[in-house]
């Protein structure tokens, strides 16, 4: 089984100014159990805007994914955000 959650591709507007010369980048989030042990995990792809395919893939436990939400909501209250959902 795969599926996919959200997607996101980064635009010139995207980036703050001076960041003119950052590399445009896309993420997307699926779920996928298509693993020997079929234990599901969720997919985290981020690559280059335009360059589909040439990106790097995390295949996170429930765990990782914990994780990984924990550190982002921990930097939205660094910068001031409510985590949200």
């Amino acid at each position: 089984m795969r599926r996919s959650i959200d997607d996101y591709p980064f635009t010139p507007a995207d980036l703050p100014a001076g960041a003119e010369d950052a590399t445009l980048v896309s993420w997307a989030v699926a779920i996928s159990d298509d693993y020997d042990d079929a234990e599901p995990r969720v997919v985290l792809t981020v690559e280059e805007v335009g360059r589909a395919g040439t990106g790097l893939v995390a295949h996170l436990t429930p765990e990782m994914a914990r994780r990984v939400r924990g550190a982002l909501g921990d930097a939205l209250r660094e910068v001031g955000e409510e985590p949200g959902r």
